[in-house]
Order: C-alpha cells, then sequence, then structure tokens
C-alpha cells in the first residue's frame, strides 16, 4: 500500500490502511503505549516499554539487543508508516511521538484488538491500570451488553 500524502492525512482513514496499520503487533503496541497521552513521548522511552511488553518484563529489564530491535523498527518502519496516516506526529529532530487527529479514527478498532493479544502479559497490567479498570475493563463491559 501506498504512503499516505500530507492531505490525505487528514481525511477519513479506510478500511484497508486501519487493518494495515492495525496488523503489525508492534505497531498496535506503540499505539497502546501512546493512548492516553497528550504530551510527546521520547522514542527511545517508547521502544523501551514496547520491548518490555513484548519480552513480558519490566522496560529497565529489557536486554540492550531487544530494546535496539524495536527502536531501529518503530524508526525506520512503524512511527513512518502510523505518521503517513497521521495517526502520530512524529517530531525527527526531537526524537519524539505523541498521537495526533486520524488516531480517534483507529482508536475504535485497537479496542477491538486488544483482546487478541497475549494473556497475562505486562501490556495486559498496564493497560488494567490505564484508568481504573482500563481499556480491557470497557472491552468487557461491551461485550456483555452485547451478549444481553
Amino acid at each position: 500500500m501506498e504512503a499516505l500524502t500530507s492531505s490525505q492525512a487528514e481525511r477519513e482513514l479506510s478500511a484497508d490502511t486501519i487493518l494495515e496499520l492495525l496488523a503489525n503487533r508492534r505497531r498496535r503496541y506503540l499505539l497502546y503505549a501512546l493512548r492516553g497521552r497528550e504530551d510527546p513521548i521520547e522514542l527511545s522511552t517508547l521502544a523501551e516499554t514496547v520491548a518490555g511488553w513484548e519480552h513480558d518484563v519490566p522496560p529497565d529489564e529489557v536486554a540492550k539487543n531487544e530494546y535496539k530491535s524495536v527502536y531501529v523498527s518503530s524508526v525506520q518502519c512503524h512511527v513512518p508508516k502510523l505518521d503517513d496516516a497521521g495517526v502520530v506526529d512524529h517530531d525527527e529532530d526531537n526524537h519524539t511521538v505523541v498521537l495526533a487527529d486520524n488516531f480517534d479514527q483507529l482508536e475504535p478498532y485497537l479496542r477491538i484488538v486488544v483482546k487478541d493479544e497475549p494473556e497475562n502479559s505486562t501490556l495486559h497490567a498496564a493497560l488494567q491500570t490505564e484508568s481504573g479498570d482500563g481499556l480491557l475493563g470497557q472491552i468487557r463491559e461491551n461485550v456483555a451488553r452485547l451478549k444481553q
């Protein structure tokens, strides 16, 4: 799929774009880490968080090679793809990322796919503490309502 132009980033995301953005686990983890934050976060901090979730360890226990793998793929692939879609704003000079306007279009789908992430992980613990019951609690409530 082609990268979106800046004018495309201001428009509605297509179903294909949404699916492509959410198809990659590491990209979803980046979005989970950014969700609920208003201030930019340094890419190094973001990479530590994601690497911790991937390896089910606290960020300060992530091995250097695991961190480097997440950092490099985020900088070279995942963050640019999210930036092109207008989902994040990437400040290359300051090496920071923050959610952008088009994230609002992606978030409902992110709430659906989170239930398929690995169980008993540091990711789930982080999502649980996000805001009270957190994202997982909201999903459970929605599923229970749908079953009624």
